[in-house]
Order: structure tokens, then C-alpha cells, then sequence
């Protein structure tokens, strides 16, 4: 049985501890581990070769993605981001096959022609992800916006970031249902509300993961996904290792 292929975002180890070790040092983990991907964070990036990067990262048999906190659309502009083509460039120099952004400030009025010619120029695939924001963290203009998508033909597909629908109090499953098809990537991460109010994101437990089965299988059988929460302790690779395989299971229980 061919397992699905996971993925872990590196902000996951901790913002300090990757910036102090850097990230090209997690390779290893994730390799040992048993990933199949590894998420660069470009908010992370301190003093690293991408070019270093990517031929060590295919030494060890991972693909990459890269995640950049840009937004797709900015407000009040009817073009996509003016840093999109160079994001796209930079992510190929890290060897990505895919650039994850967010999807910002979309309305009826964005351009969807001159964002199919940038994709054009680029093999990278685009994911959009839905962040915590107001504008970029609901259900209705990721409709809107695959929506177009569709009727364009453009080789875009969804980020499914499962906790963040919770920072807008939108269910989960209902955007599952609605969005499900779109997606081509799943972020997972378990939501817990702190004594001061703040929601913070935190590994799954039992119910999380059969929260997640359900989700999924509104989603591609086999779909990428990854784990997004704190993975912190003494053995890395064994933690990782732990994680990479529950993740892997989710949505086997249909085959």
C-alpha cells in the first residue's frame, strides 16, 4: 500500500531553534524520521544556500515546498502580488516543486489573466492557504476564489489549514465539504484556546486525529499533508518519526 506523502513545516521545531541551527539541519531529522517532504519557512530563513539546500535535501530523497507569508492579493489592487514571480523563483532555487502563499484580499474585480501568464512562467505550483485572518480565513472567498480557478484552468490548488479556520470561527467541516476538491495540500494542526483567550496550536490528540480522518475524505485519496504544531523534545527524529506515521494514516481507513 503506498502511503501518502507527509510533509513538515519547520516553523513546527520552533522559531528560535531553527533559526539557531538553521534549517538545512533538519534534513536529516525529516529524512530519518520517514517524511517524504520538508516545508521551508521563509520568515525562518537566516544565513542558508539554497542551492546547498535543495541538492542536499534530494541527496536524502525529500521534496520540498516553500512557504512564503506573502499574500496572493493585496488590497485595493486588482493584479496579483508584485513579488509573486520572484517568490516563485526563489522557491525553485530551494529546489520546491510547490510555493505556498496566502490568498489575501481577493474580490471579483482581481486578475486572473496576468496571474495564469506569471504561473506560466514558472514550474512551481501554486498552494493557497487560508490564514487566520478576517479577509483570508473564511469559507466564502476561497469559493469565490477557486471558483475562478476553475473556470480559468489555472494549475492552482488549496493549502487546507485545519486549525486556522478556528481563529474566524469557521467550521472546518464545512469548508472541507465545500473546498475539499481544490485542495492539494492539508496543514494540520490541533487549536487550543490559552487562560489569556489567544488560540495556539497544538500537537493532536485522539480526537483530533478522527476529526481529521473525516475531513479528509472529502479531500484526493492519498492528498499531501503535514504537520504544522510544536514537535519539541529530546529525540527529534524518534518524535518526528511518531507524528510522520499518524499523519500517514489518515484517510488509509478507505482503501
Amino acid at each position: 500500500m503506498n502511503k501518502p506523502p507527509v510533509s513538515i513545516s519547520l516553523s513546527s521545531y520552533g522559531a528560535d531553534l531553527v533559526r539557531q541551527r538553521g534549517q538545512g539541519s533538519f534534513i536529516e531529522v525529516l529524512a530519518a524520521a520517514g517524511a517524504t517532504r520538508i516545508e521551508w519557512r521563509e520568515e525562518l530563513l537566516t544565513h542558508e544556500n539554497p542551492v546547498q539546500l535543495a541538492d542536499a535535501t534530494r541527496s536524502h530523497g525529500l521534496e520540498s515546498i516553500y512557504s512564503s507569508p506573502m499574500e496572493l492579493w493585496l488590497a485595493g489592487q486588482s493584479k496579483p502580488n508584485p513579488e509573486l514571480l520572484s517568490t516563485l523563483q526563489r522557491a525553485e532555487t530551494f529546489g520546491a516543486k510547490w510555493l505556498k502563499v496566502s490568498l489575501g484580499y481577493f474580490t471579483d474585480n482581481n486578475d486572473l489573466h496576468t496571474l495564469s501568464r506569471i504561473l506560466a512562467r514558472s514550474p512551481v505550483q501554486l498552494l493557497v492557504e487560508n490564514d487566520q485572518t478576517l479577509h483570508g480565513g473564511r469559507i466564502e472567498p476561497f469559493q469565490r476564489f477557486f471558483g475562478e480557478v476553475e473556470q480559468h484552468r489555472l494549475p492552482i490548488k488549496m493549502t487546507f489549514d485545519i486549525g486556522n479556520w478556528q481563529w474566524q470561527d469557521q467550521s472546518a467541516v464545512n469548508a472541507a465539504r465545500l473546498l475539499g476538491r481544490h485542495v492539494g495540500y492539508v496543514h494540520c494542526k490541533a487549536v487550543a484556546r490559552r487562560a489569556d483567550g489567544k488560540l495556539v496550536a497544538t500537537p493532536p490528540a485522539a480526537s483530533d486525529l478522527h476529526l481529521w480522518e473525516q475531513l479528509l475524505r472529502h479531500m484526493a485519496q492519498g492528498v499531501m499533508r503535514a504537520a504544522e504544531y510544536p514537535l519539541q523534545g529530546d529525540d527529534l527524529v524518534q518524535l518526528t518519526r511518531e507524528h510522520v506515521a499518524a499523519l500517514a494514516r489518515l484517510g488509509q481507513s478507505r482503501l
